[in-house]
Order: structure tokens, then C-alpha cells, then sequence
């Protein structure tokens, strides 16, 4: 039997749809894959890249971490913000890794260290999914509003 996969955000239902193969995730210990029939399981996600597999298909998403469930062959993943890799703008995810690794290599006034790790571990999974998108067959990224 197949997985089911709810990837929601405060704002919207990113993903919701049965007949996935598998779930790749960036887990607080580490990348996991969830796969038909895993045991329950609850746990925390960092900022990361998400691959699913439906029907040979490979889906790719940024994830901003957040928690995940599986039960039942479902996999409800619970995050601030999830991103398709056909919705990530290139450039801007390029700018926030750089202001990102600025702030925190120039630590001039009273930069929050914390703060400026998480921007770059989500500029990071944002890159990391477009270098994916791009290294696939067709997989050229969506021009910018600046190209």
C-alpha cells in the first residue's frame, strides 16, 4: 500500500495526495526516509530539503522545518513554510545566503546568532532543491523576475 503525504503551512496546503513511494526528509538527527508501512513515529524537522517519489516521478520542496507524524501509511508534515522547487525565485534565495552568511562572519552590533543560522539553513534547502531541480532531465529552473 502506498503512502499518503500532507505537507501544511499556516497559509495553504502545500501538498496532498496518496500513491507516494517514498518520503525523504530532514530530520533534527539526520535525513530520514519514510517508506509504506513504517512505524508510527512523531519528530521534529530541520530546515531541509523534502523528496517524494510517486510513479518513478521525483518531486522536490524547501522545507523551514517543523514536526512531522506517520501513521497509518500517512505522512503529515506540519512546517512554517514549504516550498515547490518551481517556487523558489533563484536569486532571492542566493541574496538571503549571502546576507545570511554576512551577518553572521561580520557580528557587528547586536546580530541574533540564532536568527541568522536559520535564514542560512533556509536559503541553504532552498539551493539545495533548485541544484536538484537542475541536475534532472528538463529540470532548468523558472526564470527570475530579474532574468
Amino acid at each position: 500500500m502506498p503512502l499518503k503525504l500532507r505537507i501544511i503551512t499556516p497559509e495553504r496546503v502545500v501538498f496532498d495526495e496518496e500513491k507516494i513511494d517514498s518520503v525523504t526528509l530532514p530530520g533534527v538527527l539526520g535525513e530520514m526516509t519514510i517508506l509504506p508501512q513504517h512505524a508510527p513515529i512523531m519528530t521534529e524537522l530541520r530546515p531541509g530539503p523534502v523528496l517524494f517519489r510517486r510513479a518513478g516521478e521525483e518531486v522536490d520542496l524547501a522545507l523551514s522545518g517543523g514536526f512531522m507524524e506517520v501513521r497509518d501509511d500517512t505522512v503529515i508534515v506540519l512546517a512554517d513554510t514549504a516550498e515547490r522547487s518551481d517556487e523558489i525565485d533563484l536569486s532571492r534565495a542566493e541574496e538571503a545566503r549571502r546576507k545570511a552568511q554576512e551577518e553572521l562572519t561580520d557580528r557587528q552590533g547586536t546580530v541574533d546568532i540564532a536568527r541568522a543560522m536559520a535564514a542560512l539553513e533556509r536559503a541553504q534547502a532552498r539551493l539545495r532543491v533548485v541544484d536538484r531541480r537542475r541536475r534532472r532531465p528538463g529540470g532548468a529552473p523558472r526564470p527570475t523576475a530579474n532574468q
